[in-house]
């Protein structure tokens, strides 16, 4: 990959974060996720490997269907309070679809199951990228939304979490699939 486009992909990726950490308004939230995946696809098949471009496939089908979610629930808050901004309580089947949402682009299970095999076919770097600067932007907004969350969803969603990831991390011996599990 030629330097000026891995620099216009590394600054698509940073703006992306920026602008979903920055935003009050769930389109300009969902515009900056969609630049951080979009960002982050070419980065993954990089090494034209059929197990890259599966990773890379199984990726964009995640986020695309978790992006998804997130349209549908702030579609379903705004039309149930009239507001479109983060802020704003949501209704509970909104918050609980949201929280979904944000569980399968940050990876954490029960919804972790891209995040294993897509680590396992990208690159060290890559993955690296994908396993601390990818999570920064969905984390942001699961932060906004903390209080607004259902909050026995959110602690089951913990303890399932460090169960599920304690339990399969034990058993890998692979690098980047201990990274996925922890």
């Amino acid at each position: 990959m030629s330097p000026l486009a891995l620099s216009i992909l590394i600054s698509s990726l940073s703006t992306g974060t920026i602008i979903t950490m920055s935003s009050y308004h769930w389109l300009f939230a969902w515009f900056g996720l969609e630049m951080n995946t979009l960002a982050v696809i070419p980065l993954i098949s990089k090494p034209h490997h059929p197990r890259a471009t599966e990773a890379a496939t199984k990726y964009f089908l995640t986020q695309a269907a978790a992006a998804a979610m997130i349209l549908f629930a702030s579609t379903l808050n705004a039309w149930n309070s009239g507001q479109w901004t983060i802020l704003h309580p949501t209704t509970q089947p909104a918050a609980l679809m949201m929280l979904i949402a944000l569980a399968m682009k940050l990876g954490l299970a029960p919804m972790h199951f891209w995040y294993p095999e897509v680590l396992q076919g990208s690159s060290l770097p890559t993955a690296l990228l994908m396993s601390t600067w990818q999570k920064l932007a969905p984390l942001a907004l699961l932060l906004m939304m903390l209080n607004h969350l259902p909050q026995t969803a959110l602690f089951t969603l913990g303890l399932l979490s460090a169960y599920i990831g304690g339990w399969a991390g034990i058993n890998q011996t692979q690098t980047r699939k201990i990274m996925a599990f922890s």
